[in-house]
């Protein structure tokens, strides 16, 4: 039986292994992430460690918690993340937590890159037509979601989301899910521990939808327990209730 002290001890080693000997936490709260964050989540089998870096980016990033994200982006570096991939994870949230969290949690990011003497990125071309983009859109949708690709909100027939809603399928699905630097099942996972993060109940929907692009039905189940310390347990404990139908087994 595991006990708080080996908790304690694993933790440590995995606080050490991403963040080197501070990640900033004060001293109040440095036994309790060593235990619960790092020691029982962060240290958990059923998600690559790289995998949780990426929920845990997502998340920090839709919430805003800036100074944090800092430090983890650093950790990522660590781990062999690139700076695509770091700052691919930064744009997808702004799909769903707004363009203004990407922003910022882009110039979060470009400021670590600089203390760390690593360069931002070359910002891929993007010459696609808004036609081209609608297609490409609608054929990703239908390949993450089936079915309920035309379902809720999704519905054609429906002229008020349909207000808004083909800019999504444009920049959304046709644009920024086409970016390099994250395949679409890492892409799931961002989607899956932002949606958790900002409370919103399209994570029942992108939680079934993963299954599709590769993760497992544990995947997806660990990339929400992912976000627990970081965005907060009462938020993934509500997605985990979403998705427990669709992930039943």
């Amino acid at each position: 039986m595991t006990t708080r002290a080996a908790l304690r001890q694993q933790g440590e080693d995995m606080r050490r292994r991403l963040f080197g000997d501070d990640d900033g936490a004060p001293a109040f709260l440095r036994t309790l992430n060593a235990e619960a964050s790092y020691g029982a989540i962060w240290s958990r089998p059923g998600l690559a460690l790289e995998d949780r870096m990426l929920c845990a980016l997502a998340a920090l990033a839709s919430v805003q918690r800036l100074f944090k994200l800092r430090h983890h982006v650093a950790a990522a570096l660590r781990l062999g993340q690139s700076p695509r991939t770091i700052v691919e994870v930064l744009i997808q949230i702004g799909i769903y937590a707004g363009f203004a969290a990407s922003e910022e949690a882009v110039e979060a990011a470009a400021a670590e890159f600089a203390a760390c003497g690593v360069a931002m990125p070359e910002e891929p071309a993007a010459d696609d037509s808004l036609e081209t983009l609608s297609e490409r859109g609608r054929k990703l949708m239908e390949k993450l979601h089936g079915n309920r690709a035309g379902q809720g909100y999704a519905a054609p027939g429906n002229a008020v989301t349909g207000a808004l809603y083909p800019l999504a399928i444009q920049y959304g699905y046709g644009a920024i899910w086409y970016r390099p630097g994250l395949d679409l099942r890492q892409r799931a996972l961002v989607a899956v521990a932002a949606f958790t993060a900002l409370k919103l109940g399209q994570v029942e929907k992108f939680g079934e939808s993963a299954l599709n692009m590769g993760l497992s039905r544990t995947e997806v189940i660990e990339a929400v327990i992912q976000t627990a310390p970081l965005s907060g347990f009462a938020p993934a404990l509500n997605a985990l209730g979403l998705l427990s139908k669709a992930l039943a087994e």
